[in-house]
């Protein structure tokens, strides 16, 4: 189960570590100050193609939750990141957004009825502190339309996993057209407001198709099957946490392709968002143990031992040889002349005697046998077989 869990979180990290990069394809590859341009780019085509590769459309009201999802996780969170990005330092947009865990663990108690637990405040504590000694610096300052779109989108992309997380998949539908529905209901959402806000470049270089060809397959066409996929298998909470692995990418990358330098400040940030990662995952991994150790015994497992008596309503040839059968057992290879047990289901009854009745329902036999049982077969040379005070007293009567 632990090892389960390590997995699918270790895959499910792979998109927030994408999405890291975003910030250094789009500062190198792409035309500058075309973010909405970017953002339809990286949602539109990846999900065209996943939903003809599907066959599939939505069916009766999942037409309306793709809608939803999809502006939530794609084109209404792509907007408010973009707009926080423009009006906010980097850092700051960054640690707004940090607090979407937080929005996360509120709405999973809400709609998921989960418990909020004592180690998931303190992940989310850590992690965002973590994120604010990664990306803030001297230049930090706020704005209050910047504030309100970083929170925007922090409810969006928390809303947008939670609700993945209740309402599920439709049945019989495969992850990848799935998440082909929701890339391609956001980038509709977004191209209107791009042809209308920002029109097309007048030049696009092989750098630039370079940049948007990675921005759709890498990072959104994979990188969200993947972060679905996480949704399924991990808690709401534990795929959440798993984002701050977003601004600690960034930076890491930001260092070794830009140049950009690393303070005692930022290395102690990286050190706090592993920690909080790492703690989700572990208690996610514990929990997981937990509740599969309540469970109890797998369906086949009786918990008898081997040389135990056999329960009632077990059958016969389970028994140790020579022991008389319990109540209810099957009395398939009695002995000649032994009297049937109570309840028990005689295979071998006289021909012309009355047979009992196979109980078909594993409830524990009357206390008294059968009203007028079958006398055993009486063999020549042998002695009949004892008969009860009842029907001893009906002989002396007739």
């Amino acid at each position: 189960m632990k090892q389960r869990v390590g997995l699918d979180s270790a895959l499910t990290v792979l998109a927030p570590v994408v999405w890291g990069s975003t910030y250094l394809v789009t500062t190198q590859l792409l035309p500058p100050d075309r973010p909405l341009l970017a953002a339809a780019v990286r949602a539109l085509p990846g999900g065209l193609i996943l939903t003809l590769a599907g066959r599939q459309l939505p069916q009766g009201h999942w037409w309306w939750r793709i809608l939803v999802l999809g502006a939530l996780n794609i084109g209404v969170f792509f907007y408010l990141l973009f707009v926080a990005a423009y009006h906010l330092p980097g850092g700051v947009a960054a640690l707004v957004g940090s607090v979407q865990p937080v929005f996360v663990l509120l709405l999973s108690a809400l709609l998921l009825r989960t418990a909020i637990r004592g180690w998931q405040v303190w992940a989310c504590v850590l992690g965002t502190a973590g994120v604010g000694m990664l990306v803030l610096g001297p230049e930090a300052g706020l704005d209050t339309i910047g504030v309100v779109a970083g929170l925007g989108g922090a409810v969006c992309m928390a809303s947008g996993i939670v609700l993945t997380k209740h309402w599920g998949r439709p049945p019989g539908v495969g992850l990848l057209t799935f998440t082909g529905w929701q890339l391609a209901a956001g980038g509709l959402l977004i191209a209107p407001v791009t042809l209308l806000g920002e029109g097309l470049p007048d030049r696009v270089t092989w750098t630039n198709l370079a940049g948007f060809a990675y921005l759709s397959l890498v990072g959104a066409l994979l990188a969200y099957a993947v972060w679905f996929r996480g949704i399924e298998r991990l808690p709401a909470l534990t795929v959440s946490l798993l984002g701050f692995a977003s601004p600690l990418a960034a930076t890491i990358l930001g260092f070794l392709f830009l140049r950009e330098g690393l303070t005692l400040i930022q290395g102690a940030g990286a050190v706090a968002v592993v920690t909080a990662v790492l703690l989700a995952q572990r208690s996610t991994a514990r929990e997981a143990r937990v509740a599969g150790g309540a469970a109890g015994p797998s369906p086949g497992s009786t918990g008898v031992p081997p040389d135990g008596p056999v329960a009632a309503g077990a059958t016969a040839a389970t028994a140790p040889p020579g022991s008389p059968p319990a109540a209810g057992a099957a009395t398939a290879a009695a002995p000649p002349g032994s009297p049937p047990a109570a309840g028990a289901a005689t295979a071998a009854a006289p021909p012309d005697g009355p047979t009992a009745a196979a109980p078909t329902d594993p409830l524990p036999p009357p206390e008294a046998g059968p009203a007028h049982p079958a006398p055993p077969p009486t063999e020549a040379g042998t002695r009949p077989a004892a008969q009860s005070p009842r029907q001893t007293t009906e002989r002396e009567q007739s």
